[in-house]
């Protein structure tokens, strides 16, 4: 399997990190002076965050924030990201949603090796579909991605949307106890059930941010959940909202109704229409809320709602020719034991429980396809807990489900409900060895995750 270069910092100075007084050093993403081979430069780096007041968390971020610093292209633009590591462990950026080169993909002994400390890796892709997505590693998840190492990727449109307005707002749950302190990010008793949820929520690294909105206006909420864990029962009492894209893909415009379940790694636009001036509406989880929006006076006239957003460019998977697999995802608590070696394994995908410490897992495909193949998967959950199922590489269709009504719509990720079945289809039209998994993390570093290779 051919690895992209992987290169040794010569020097920390001519890659434009700077340092800032006496308390440390500040990393940031920006242009290089040397346009002709990356975009942007991005780090991940250790910085302490204010979650709880008057108490620092060591965290780990993107740009030295967390969650990291938002990255945008346009669709159809080629994206170039110098990676550049200053943790002290190894590890690597999973462009989630994104149908990319396999060799871009992140993902650590099967598309590159692991981005050591002190070294860069170079990823250049182009950027097929507009949308909301977002970057994360794929190397100890449950520390990376609890520590911080999260951030947005926003695909613009080919052409003007329409929007004047737009917000990204980035949802995760902190594992910190009331001094700020990280507790443990996973726990077994909960790995083997729902996962385990941090106690302290936030919208873009904050608790209970007040967010202002320009009154009379409609505005693009951009909502990518980046949490670990909990999927979240999105509600706007009282708003005049609508859909536009589910996890980046264009959807028709209907309204938010009641609420949305947005589990891990799934995304939502929403279109708001901003009352007036003064106005309060809250954003919850649920009964709990998230945030507070907040109207503020605006000189602009009241905008009107955008016309629906353009589809992206993903095939069509013919349905009569498909050929239909079956994938049981169900609990697999029996194989672990008070003398089992390696790591736990409560979750299996047709009997086969992923081993996250075994380099060779992605040689034991779960199923292969033919390039530009047409496939039905049927995917059942078996258990009583939710399962948001992703695949890399490519976007697929939401069929139909036994639990609920579906208006097919494409995405990368699917919420599979308690003991529901639903059908998925696609073209098989990106070569490559991709991972296809549950994106509770606990849930896939327990072994629900698995490899699906298309040659």
């Amino acid at each position: 399997m051919a690895f992209t270069r992987r290169q040794i910092l010569a020097g920390l100075g001519a890659l434009g990190i700077a340092g800032l007084g006496a308390g440390g050093v500040r990393y940031w993403l920006g242009r290089p002076e040397n346009a002709a081979s990356h975009d942007y430069e991005l780090i991940a780096a250790p910085l302490d965050l204010e979650l709880v007041p008057g108490h620092k968390t060591p965290a780990w971020g993107y740009g030295g924030q967390a969650p990291g610093l938002e990255l945008r292209c346009r669709q159809g633009e080629r994206l170039r990201v110098r990676f550049i590591n200053k943790l002290d462990e190894p590890t690597t950026i999973h462009w989630h949603g994104i149908r990319l080169p396999l060799e871009m993909d992140g993902v650590p002994y099967v598309s590159q090796l692991p981005v050591l400390p002190g070294e860069y890796f170079d990823y250049d892709f182009i950027t097929p579909d507009a949308g909301s997505y977002w970057y994360h590693p794929h190397t100890a998840s449950s520390e990376q991605l609890g520590r911080g190492l999260v951030g947005p990727l926003i695909v613009e449109e080919r052409e003007p949307s329409g929007f004047a307005h737009e917000r990204t707002l980035c949802l995760k749950s902190w594992h910190v106890d009331e001094q700020g302190a990280f507790t443990d990010f996973s726990v077994p008793r909960e790995a083997a059930r729902e996962g385990t949820r941090g106690r302290l929520s936030s919208i873009n690294g904050v608790a209970l941010p007040t967010l202002e909105l320009p009154a009379g206006q409609v505005v693009r909420l951009r909502l990518i959940n980046v949490d670990s864990t909990i999927t979240y029962r999105l509600n706007l009492p009282g708003a005049e909202a609508r859909i536009y894209a589910l996890d980046g893909n264009p959807v028709a415009p209907r309204p938010l109704g009641k609420d949305y379940w947005l589990g891990p790694g799934m995304r939502l636009d929403l279109a708001l229409r901003v009352p007036a001036a003064g106005t309060e509406l809250s954003l919850r989880n649920g009964p709990l809320r998230l945030a507070t929006l907040k109207s503020v006076a605006s000189a602009q006239a009241a905008g009107d709602w955008p016309p629906a957003l353009p589809a992206n460019p993903v095939a069509e998977p013919d349905l009569a020719q498909a050929e239909t697999l079956r994938f049981n995802f169900e609990w697999a608590a029996m194989l672990a034991s008070s003398n089992q070696t390696g790591p736990a394994r409560y979750w299996q995908i047709n009997g086969q429980a992923w081993d996250i410490n075994d380099k060779a897992c992605a040689d034991r495909p779960i199923a292969t396809l033919k390039k530009d193949g047409h496939y039905i998967f049927v995917l059942r959950n078996m258990a009583q807990y939710q399962h948001p199922i992703h695949l890399h590489g490519m976007s697929f269709k939401v069929l139909d489900s036994d639990r609920r009504e579906i208006v097919p719509y494409f995405t990368d990720t699917y919420l599979l409900g308690k003991n529901e079945t639903a059908r998925i289809a696609f073209v098989a039209d990106n070569p490559g060895v991709w991972m296809f998994h549950c994106h509770v993390i606990d849930h896939m570093e327990t072994g629900l995750m698995a490899a699906i290779a298309v040659v």
